[in-house]
């Protein structure tokens, strides 16, 4: 997509609040790209992207920032813990899967596409089967089908019901496209969709082996199919996605998903601060040279390698690594110093203030006190915010993150959950109640007793 950096910035600003350096950084790598594939092919393969260390306490916005970029440029996106790959002996899972998983996302999101495209021809093969189903083909006097159904032995020069059949489809097809059989129920072939799994731990490469072995015992076995009793509506549905299936080029949808992988795709490291650190006076052992491992592990797979996939050989080197973590303890200057030049923008991420607080609660096109009004609005309940209500509630937000631990924004999900609380358990054997206005008053009312016990408030807010 050509969207410019301020584009970008304003398409973020719709859904997240403040960390404007953030969004300018984000901004800028993805017009990178769009730059990098418009430049000349003699340097196009040696612009390689800037790699973005995201520095800021829990709850301020880092995974939110990288999953929306990835869905306004529509690229294949994964969100991945640095610190699940140390858990299992020195080193953990294989570093390679977060690359194989991200090209598995891309062919189910190419294929998704694919299948849109195809959703005419698809429906018009789906109301022949239904009508197969519904009009089963007569065999007609005088002939006999050959056993491949490739042809007649012999043939009648004149077929008296071959009008009234016509008549007969004319009518049900337009019964089926008026929606006036949709309840009726027919009996249709589905394909169970079950493959043998297998999972395989052991050093790196054996998930590979695994992946492999997985692939072919799929393969060896016959696609099964079991009977349903479902509604034509239901088998509209069921019968739609299998032949848009068919009408797809699968291999025209792994090349399309690989090149995404390769030019677009955006994987997001979380936590990398748990695996910062062994380089200095580590002892050789202990928790450290994981973390070390780990990260000489990511090392080559973020400067640019070939990684085996199902689908074939994926080269990394232009995927957007956004790496994230608190920095509480460890500091980006503790990573070995390879994936530090590696991770070129760093970009400290501002903690929440009340304001940023009342500014989450109403602006954003999904905040979340949209989300509980929506909720509330299918029990037939009209609920609505106050604007001191929304004052109160950041105002509590930002007191408790300052006294008890920051956890940004998701604080506002332990507040908001505690002030509807009772709302919630009642309102659906209540349905007396038709408006509800939440106003300062009843957020004081719902938090006070929490508020002045710390205690408390530590435990439950």
């Amino acid at each position: 997509m050509n969207l410019t950096p301020h584009q970008i910035v304003k398409a973020l600003d719709t859904y997240i609040i403040g960390q404007k350096a953030a969004k300018k950084s984000v901004a800028i790598a993805l017009r990178n790209r769009w730059r990098r594939l418009n430049s000349d092919e003699e340097i196009r393969d040696d612009i390689l992207p800037n790699n973005i260390i995201l520095i800021g306490p829990t709850g301020v916005g880092k995974t939110e920032i990288a999953r929306r970029l990835a869905k306004l440029a529509k690229a294949p996106f994964i969100k991945v813990e640095a610190s699940k790959y140390t858990e299992v002996g020195y080193v953990g899972r294989d570093v390679e899967s977060m690359i194989r998983d991200l090209t598995d996302i891309a062919v189910t999101m190419v294929k998704s596409e694919m299948q849109e495209r195809v959703q005419e021809k698809a429906g018009e093969m789906v109301e022949e089967r239904i009508l197969d189903i519904l009009i089963p083909p007569v065999k007609k006097p005088g002939t006999s089908v050959s056993k491949t159904g490739l042809g007649n032995t012999t043939t009648d020069s004149f077929d008296p019901n071959r009008a009234s059949d016509s008549e007969l489809n004319e009518r049900t097809r337009e019964k089926l496209r008026n929606g006036d059989l949709e309840d009726r129920k027919i009996e249709i072939d589905v394909r169970s969709g079950k493959t043998p799994t297998m999972q395989i731990f052991g050093p790196a490469g054996m998930e590979e082996l695994g992946m492999n072995l997985q692939d072919m015992l799929g393969n060896l076995s016959p696609k099964k199919t079991k009977k349903r009793q479902v509604t034509i509506k239901d088998a509209r549905n069921l019968l739609l996605a299998e032949e848009a299936e068919k009408l797809i080029d699968q291999d025209a949808a792994i090349s399309e998903a690989i090149s995404r992988v390769q030019t677009s795709g955006i994987v997001f490291i979380d936590e990398i601060d748990k695996i910062a650190g062994g380089t200095k006076g580590s002892g050789g052992s202990g928790p450290d040279v994981s973390r070390q491992g780990v990260q000489r592990d990511l090392l080559p797979i973020v400067e640019g390698c070939n990684v085996t996939t199902k689908y074939g050989m994926i080269k990394t080197d232009h995927i957007l690594f956004v790496a994230s973590g608190a920095f509480h303890v460890a500091k980006p200057s503790d990573l070995i110093p390879e994936l530090q030049g590696r991770f070129p923008i760093r970009v400290e991420m501002d903690s929440l203030t009340e304001n940023d607080f009342y500014e989450i609660l109403t602006k954003p096109k999904n905040a979340l006190s949209k989300q509980y009004i929506a909720m509330l609005g299918s029990e037939g309940v009209t609920l609505s915010f106050d604007d001191s209500a929304i004052k109160e509630i950041a105002r509590v937000a930002a007191e408790i993150n300052s006294s008890v631990e920051n956890i940004g924004a998701r604080r506002l999900h332990t507040i908001l959950s505690t002030v509807l609380e009772e709302l919630l358990y009642t309102i659906p054997d209540d349905m007396s109640q038709g408006d509800i206005t939440i106003d300062e008053a009843y957020v004081k009312k719902q938090l006070d007793s929490l508020i002045k016990n710390r205690d408390l408030s530590q435990y439950i807010l």
